[in-house]
């Protein structure tokens, strides 16, 4: 029997704040690839080793965990006053799907350099020394985002003192600037309100802030839910019936926010809405042993991605954590103490990050102008990644 040989796909593995993905510019890819569709999205998985009914994905670049089985496509923008237009998908690690329904936040932060190494930006807008300024047009939300990338030398700088909870060693500090965050189109509060009571049959009725800011989130009330708002991953990833749980509240969140029309499609949708939960500010030990105090932060968030509790904070989610913040009345500013903030510094499983936002009251509607954070990236490996020639 004749097998196809193997090909090569140019491709960069990259840490973007605490997750790492395979970059690629789109021309590079297969002909096929180059659009949207059934190729492109086989072609992304066979590179990651997903589906993989073991849930290890030892046979591709992914790492098993929704922070590393995740791509991104970038290319030329085609945008007014951008330089890169920036694609994101998630892939699932046991299911055959790529998600292309939001941001990744954290994988933004290495946007901006490898659009500079990759030949993206116009030379001319790159300082010899200094921060070069990179426009992204985020295609899955059609939002845009500024990276604030450090220059050295006519390089990126990846070194550097910054230290990021989640990620084991510093690098150059990179700012991010979420511009009119709110995902989506329609009101930041799809509901229309603040807090909703959620119900969600079998499960309960709970508290719930449910926003459209850097990524769609649904905020619950720990104590409401039977948490502290202190617990780490083995929490709740070792308990399958509390992530049976928080995904039952997931997809009746994404109906009420008009993600989907049946709890039923929450399956297709895994990468949004995410689910979180919320405490005031306390005492506790992190994943890496680090104590973190009531006094170092405002309050404690948990988040779930793909499933899972998430090892820190995904930067979209970190987005909506400032502007829930931003806003007296959410969920968020409630626990961490209410009234008119304009930034925030929560406790996460990995530590603590702090996050920025701007909001106002626009005829009635709140607004959010932006909302900024600091992370980091580094380039891991640059070549090729090989696939077999009919994995598409």
């Amino acid at each position: 029997m004749a097998h196809l040989p193997q090909i090569k796909i140019p491709a960069t593995y990259i840490r973007g704040g605490t997750s790492k993905g395979v970059f690629f510019r789109r021309q590079d890819l297969p002909e096929a690839a180059q659009v949207p569709g059934e190729a492109r999205d086989n072609i992304l998985m066979r590179v990651i080793g997903s589906p993989d009914p073991y849930g290890k994905q030892t046979d591709g670049m992914g790492g098993a965990t929704s922070s590393t089985s995740k791509t991104v496509i970038l290319d030329k923008s085609s945008e007014p006053d951008h330089d890169v237009d920036y694609l994101f998908g998630q892939v699932a690690i046991d299911k055959a799907f790529v998600d292309w329904s939001g941001n990744c936040g954290n994988l933004t932060a290495a946007v901006g350099a490898f659009a500079i190494s990759g030949g993206l930006v116009d030379a001319e807008r790159i300082p010899e020394n200094g921060i070069c300024t990179v426009r992204i047009w985020q295609k899955n939300i059609s939002k845009t985002i500024v990276a604030h990338v450090p220059v050295t030398n006519g390089e990126v700088q990846e070194t550097g003192d910054f230290e990021l909870d989640g990620v084991t060693f510093p690098a150059a500090e990179v700012a991010v600037e979420f511009m009119d965050p709110a995902d989506g189109e329609g009101s930041m509060f799809p509901t229309g309100n603040l807090v909703d009571d959620l119900e969600v049959p079998g499960v309960g009725t709970f508290k719930a802030t449910m926003i459209n800011a850097g990524i769609p989130t649904i905020f619950l009330n720990a104590e409401e839910i039977g948490y502290t708002g202190t617990e780490l991953q083995e929490a709740i990833n070792g308990d399958p019936a509390a992530l049976e749980r928080f995904e039952t509240i997931r997809a009746h969140g994404a109906v009420r926010m008009g993600l989907i029309s049946d709890v039923s499609e929450a399956a297709a949708r895994q990468h949004t809405p995410k689910v979180a939960f919320c405490a005031p500010a306390q005492h506790y030990a992190a994943s890496s042993g680090k104590e973190v105090t009531a006094n170092d932060i405002d309050l404690c968030v948990r988040a779930l991605s793909m499933g899972k509790l998430h090892h820190a904070m995904m930067g979209t989610a970190a987005v909506a954590i400032g502007t829930a913040a931003a806003i007296p009345g959410t969920l968020i500013n409630l626990a961490a103490g209410g009234g008119e903030r304009q930034a925030v510094t929560f406790g996460h499983p990995s530590g603590t990050l702090k996050v920025g936002a701007e909001a106002k009251l626009v005829d009635g509607d709140w607004v959010a102008t932006k909302a900024i954070m600091s992370r980091s990236a580094r380039v891991l490996m640059e070549g090729w990644v090989r696939i077999p020639g009919d994995s598409f």
